[in-house]
């Protein structure tokens, strides 16, 4: 008996990735591993007509992402086992330690944030959401109330109750991210959090001290206005989800809208930009 590897390259790899774990998921894949191509999805069963599927895939996003494959096949194993055994903590300097409820004999280093992977994004192995929970640690002031826009497993959300905010708005446009993201906030006992699906139009009416909201280049630009709007003034902005050279076309859309930059961050090529409203 054979079990199969499915090894995916995509070009930009956020928010392609994400899309395909939904995809690939409705498809009979159950395990999934983030790479620094893209992904691996694995099932101990071939779906049928899978090339086939995947062109119809391809085709349907080729405006939003593009993507390659290889079909691996391995002698079967438990691939959920495999992936725990490589799924190694997450720590962010001396701040904090992102961890699976299987790393529990892990000394953490900072405050423990505690997050049941559905898959490996969004639990700061990507160095965007790295460079998120570092800056929120960073920051003088989380503020009384926090929005947490495209929340996925809604870790941004967690380190920002336990830095000490006390209305946290998380939304994400994926049932299932907040299906996990409200057992997440369960095992950090977070009590200050309403987690939502939904996209910007779905936001509520409430001046924010502060709006996180990592996701990619072209929704953070669509929604500039509806952030500016939502920021109470000299409110904080954080966003990320694209690449370095990308910086000047979103400080550029943000200083459009009104914001002003106040900071900058990188790591491995990807960028963190905070602005403020005056």
């Amino acid at each position: 008996m054979s079990s199969w590897e499915l090894a995916i390259r995509v070009k930009p790899p956020k928010p392609g990735s994400e899309i395909m774990v939904t995809e690939l998921a409705e498809m009979g894949f159950d395990s999934f591993m983030e790479t620094e191509e893209g992904l691996s999805a694995y099932s101990n069963a071939l779906e049928e007509q899978l090339e086939i599927k995947l062109r119809r895939l391809r085709e349907a996003y080729h405006n939003d992402f593009s993507f390659t494959w290889e079909l691996i096949e391995h002698p079967a194993q438990n691939w959920n086992h495999e992936w725990e055994s490589a799924y190694e903590p997450v720590v962010v300097e001396d701040y904090a330690s992102v961890l699976a409820p299987f790393h529990r004999d892990f000394q953490p280093v900072g405050i423990p944030i505690w997050v049941q992977p559905q898959m490996s994004f969004g639990t700061g192995h990507h160095p965007t959401t790295w460079l998120m929970v570092k800056r929120l640690f960073e920051l003088e002031c989380i503020g009384p109330k926090v929005l947490d826009m495209g929340t996925g497993t809604g870790v941004l959300a967690i380190v920002a109750e336990k830095l000490g905010a006390l209305h946290i708005d998380a939304v994400d446009i994926e049932k299932p991210a907040i299906e996990n993201a409200i057992e997440n906030g369960q095992l950090n006992d977070c009590r200050n959090i309403t987690f939502f699906a939904g996209d910007a139009s779905d936001i509520p009416d409430v001046a924010y001290d502060l709006i996180v909201a990592n996701i990619n280049k072209n929704v953070l630009k669509a929604h500039l206005p509806t952030y500016f709007n939502r920021l109470k003034e000299s409110g904080v902005l954080l966003m990320s989800g694209f690449f370095e050279t990308d910086n000047n076309e979103v400080t550029s859309a943000a200083e459009e809208v009104g914001f002003s930059k106040m900071i900058n961050l990188t790591k491995q090529n990807w960028s963190l930009l905070q602005f403020i409203k005056h």
